[in-house]
């Protein structure tokens, strides 16, 4: 309970100071005034940042939740390889992982050379049309987040029901839909929330691999925060107080459907 007084100190203090000032009441210059006109300059642009940072996260959540379930199906089977990598992998920051990907896939990266690709036939997947390296970055951190979380519950519930059920004659593929999938379920949906979240205001890794435009939320926020312009500070916190409402409404539904699972209940 005092570390969780202290961070809802520190964060709500934050929130309340992004709204005021999003909404005239603490302006850098000028009079305080109430207005929303911060959310009305910022909106044309807005609206196609949260569609790219919505669209990033729902995919990079997806692809990490597939690959995550995957890795922890492989560690409980005794795959040591899997579980090495998964713990490298885990510490790295992503910054580091973000600067790795891109010199990955970048135009003249490790892929490009080993394939023999040359600037004109490159695919682009480094600030290209469709954020693929991004993405690859989300899904390749946060796979191992999820994974880890994922293979504690299989560690500590699954495997005595899943014996259980292969004694009864279930097969492999009806163990896995029946016992294994529901138990690890409400594990699945938690760190796919938090790895939505962490996607949806993340900035260093959509800085360094995203396209200049239409940015992520993120990206214009902290652009617009670092504006020599004073006036344009609203705008940034009306960025940041629309990017953790999206926040809390994803937290809403992973909650709302927790609920709904046998098992939670």
């Amino acid at each position: 309970m005092p570390a969780v007084l202290l961070v809802l100190l520190v964060v709500g203090v934050a929130l309340v100071t992004a709204v005021l000032q999003s909404l005239g009441l603490m302006p850098l210059v000028g009079t305080p005034a109430l207005s929303v006109d911060g959310y009305t300059s910022a909106w044309p642009d807005l609206f196609s940042s949260i569609q790219v940072s919505v669209a990033i996260a729902a995919v990079s959540t997806v692809l990490a939740a597939i690959v995550g379930v995957a890795a922890a199906l492989a560690v409980a089977a005794g795959s040591r390889s899997v579980l090495g990598a998964g713990t490298i992998t885990v510490p790295v920051p992503h910054l580091v992982g973000a600067a790795t990907i891109g010199l990955l896939l970048a135009d003249s990266g490790l892929l490009a050379r080993l394939f023999g690709i040359d600037g004109a036939q490159s695919l682009g997947l480094v600030g290209g049309r469709w954020w693929v390296a991004v993405i690859a970055e989300y899904t390749w951190k946060e796979s191992a987040f999820i994974a880890l979380v994922v293979g504690g519950t299989l560690a500590s519930r699954v495997t005595r029901y899943d014996e259980t059920a292969a004694l009864l004659g279930a097969g492999r593929t009806a163990r896995f839909r029946w016992v294994t999938l529901p138990l690890i379920a409400p594990s699945v949906v938690a760190a796919s929330a938090i790895t939505f979240t962490y996607a949806l205001g993340s900035y260093e890794v959509a800085l360094l691999l995203g396209r200049p435009y239409p940015e992520p939320m993120a990206v214009m926020a902290v652009r617009l925060f670092r504006s020599i312009d004073l006036t344009a500070r609203p705008e940034a916190a009306a960025v940041a107080v629309v990017t953790s409402a999206l926040s809390l409404l994803a937290i809403g539904v992973a909650l709302a459907s927790l609920r709904r699972l046998a098992v939670w209940r």
